[in-house]
């Protein structure tokens, strides 16, 4: 094994972003590359890290899962990038993990996902089931009264485990095996007319049905489309979304989307000093003042800030040196409180339950303190005997039975 990522050649630091630009996911992705070169120009006002200035590669990888390891290699064996900011999809962050592993790599992976994972080289700065998909249902269950849940996915692995993990926790909780329905459809499905009826049809006998929606990138259109089509509004089923925040919306018509919900770590309509000055950086950058902001741009922002921080602190980018020095780095997320990197390379964060409204905003109606994320879900009787703990333990699934380290996660 090399001994990863260390000093580049010459006079700049390299950072890898790793996003499609074009593809189904490109109207998520293109926006977090555009937050990554924001934060690299802010980090050059400053000076740089350590004297030395900043300097991004850009690829495409297009949408296309295998190619993300292809670009992942050639960011890291090629252009000799000091970290990379990257993937979207777990099937992309999955395809990407053997390669940065083997070439000892770092990356900052900045959306929410379905945990079960704890990498040496990786740094998961969005939400783990237990910070997104777990408070959603509670407040389904608890505020909404919803009775019967449709577990609506997009076809791979991130909605497949969340909802592995949710139907497991819905049982605990008394939901009947019956009153769990779950669909999953092809990235980029269009027609969404039996798979609503479905769901309309759940209510028959008079149960409140609620959604639960993993379906990942611009299948959200259909599906939001056809809601209204079949005349569901969030008074009859509500939606709550994981993977729908304001970018999103930004190409919707969201008259027809008023009052259902998304569960985040952030909104843009968070009303803090610091987010005020995130949105104004980011206008500026852009040069768009109608252009918003999202979660996974807040994860890629606090990670980012981490990042520099440990560079500095370690004086070096040589990832063993920045991955031990990124441990307990603390830095101020954009909702009021601090978000902190665990041991299980997972940060804290607050839970945010958020109703859309006319303008493609979201009303912020419920916020936690800011929550630790769980590498291992507690809900899969597999994963509740794991922990995650690269400090102590130097290790990502660590068997509390067995008292034994098992190793090579990227296959798990």
């Amino acid at each position: 094994m090399s001994s990863g990522m260390a000093w580049a050649e010459g006079d700049t630091i390299k950072v890898g972003v790793l996003h499609s630009l074009s593809g189904t996911m490109a109207i998520s992705e293109t926006t977090l590359k555009d937050t990554v070169l924001m934060l690299i120009d802010q980090q050059n006002a400053k000076g740089g890290i350590n004297g030395k200035m900043l300097e991004a590669v850009v690829v495409d990888p297009a949408s296309d899962w295998p190619l993300f390891a292809e670009k992942a290699r050639e960011l890291i064996s090629v252009d000799k990038v000091d970290v990379i900011f990257g993937c979207w999809t777990s099937v992309s962050r999955k395809s990407v993990l053997p390669v940065i592993e083997e070439l000892n790599g770092l990356m900052f992976y900045p959306v929410q996902y379905e945990g079960e994972e704890s990498s040496k080289n990786v740094f998961y700065t969005g939400a783990a089931p237990n910070q997104q998909a777990i408070p959603a249902v509670d407040y389904y269950l608890n505020e909404l009264g919803v009775q019967k849940f449709a577990l609506l996915g997009t076809d791979y692995v991130y909605p497949r485990t969340t909802n592995n993990i949710l139907a497991a926790y819905l049982e605990s909780k008394g939901i009947a095996k019956d009153d769990i329905f779950v669909n999953y459809t092809p990235f980029g499905h269009s027609d969404w007319s039996k798979i609503v009826a479905d769901v309309k049809a759940l209510g028959a006998d008079g149960k409140k049905v609620g959604v639960i929606s993993t379906i990942n990138g611009d299948a959200n259109i259909g599906f939001y489309k056809e809601l209204a089509a079949a005349g569901i509004s969030a008074d009859d089923i509500p939606v709550v979304a994981f993977s729908v925040g304001e970018e999103e919306l930004s190409g919707l018509d969201t008259s027809n989307l008023v009052g259902h919900l998304a569960a985040w770590n952030y909104f843009m309509s968070a009303d803090t000093p610091e987010n005020a000055a995130f949105i104004e950086g980011w206008h500026k950058f852009i040069g768009n003042d109608k252009r918003v902001t999202n979660d996974p741009m807040e994860a890629t922002y606090i990670g980012f800030n981490m990042w520099v921080n440990a560079v500095t602190q370690a004086g070096t980018t040589e990832t063993n040196a920045v991955e031990a020095a990124m441990i307990g780095q603390k830095f101020p997320n954009l909702t009021g409180s601090t978000a902190e990197m665990l041991p299980n390379h997972h940060l804290t964060k607050p839970v945010l339950i958020g109703e859309i409204q006319a303008d493609g905003q979201f009303d912020i109606i419920s916020q936690t303190d800011p929550v630790p994320g769980d590498a291992w879900t507690d809900y899969l009787p597999e994963s509740a005997v794991l922990d995650s703990d690269w400090k102590d333990l130097k290790c990502g699934m660590y068997n509390t039975e067995t008292k034994t380290c098992v190793q090579l996660t990227s296959n798990y």
